[in-house]
């Protein structure tokens, strides 16, 4: 079945919580199949994110790029999360995290305000064939980083006095806005933010909403970052290839 070219990666959310666990979780997050251009790729909430004190950098390790977070100047816990894959197992993109590790009632649970920023690198491939040589696989591109960014901040959102069985509609809602927005990235709801990737500086896409802040950009190692986080400003952060996953376990 041929696909279209696409920037949302898998049409799923980078970090996206269940309500309540259902399933056996996995370390790897596949992704789902494409569709066709007749029937077009809706968001769906992917399965929750492993423990800390079951996740390991198995996946992370059989990706053939590199894997950027928070570079030196971040002293704060780092943490694994997810990586997502291709039909044929290829990993795609994954994501690191930093600070507090989140979840999506928050504030609202405990009354703390949490302080964390995630990291997701996804591969830069252009429009290419399946591996079964049956359709086209979505090519990726600094929208993909956005899309994935804002739809992992939205997993770990709950507004204000909304209740338990009306989160779900809400953040379908919410997660369709957010591909929209960063299939719009010139547009009036971005602007242009400078951080240092490797020590260069370089140009994000940026953007601000209750519930934190978003960001897209593309290094040039062979990846684009995306990156979202709340209760840490975006303006003093910098990114760096990680040299040693164990910082992370």
């Amino acid at each position: 079945m041929e696909t279209t070219s696409s920037s949302r990666v898998g049409a799923q959310t980078a970090e996206a919580p269940a309500p309540a666990a259902e399933g056996p979780e996995q370390d790897a997050q596949t992704t789902p199949p494409r569709t066709s251009a007749s029937e077009p790729a809706q968001p769906q909430e992917a399965g929750a994110p492993v423990p800390a004190g079951r996740r390991t950098a198995q996946g992370f390790l059989a990706a053939d790029f590199p894997w950027y977070g928070l570079d030196g100047a971040f002293t704060g816990p780092r943490w694994l999360m997810q990586v997502g894959t291709a039909a044929d197992g290829t990993v795609e993109h994954g994501s690191t995290g930093h600070g507090d590790e989140p979840s999506a009632r928050g504030e609202i649970a405990t009354g703390e305000k949490e302080r964390f920023a995630v990291v997701i690198t996804v591969a830069d491939n252009p429009l290419r064939r399946s591996g079964d040589g049956t359709g086209t696989l979505e090519a990726t591109s600094v929208s993909s980083a956005a899309w994935l960014a804002g739809s992992g901040l939205l997993a770990y959102s709950w507004p204000g006095q909304m209740d338990h069985s009306l989160r779900s509609d809400w953040l379908d809602q919410q997660t369709e806005a957010a591909w929209e927005l960063a299939d719009d990235l010139a547009g009036p709801d971005w602007s242009t933010l400078s951080l240092p990737v490797d020590g260069e500086p370089t140009p994000f896409h940026y953007r601000e909403s209750e519930f934190g802040w978003v960001l897209a950009g593309s290094t040039g190692n062979g990846v684009h970052l995306g990156a979202y986080g709340r209760g840490m400003s975006a303006y003093g952060l910098g990114f760096s290839v990680i040299g040693d996953l164990g910082a992370y376990e």
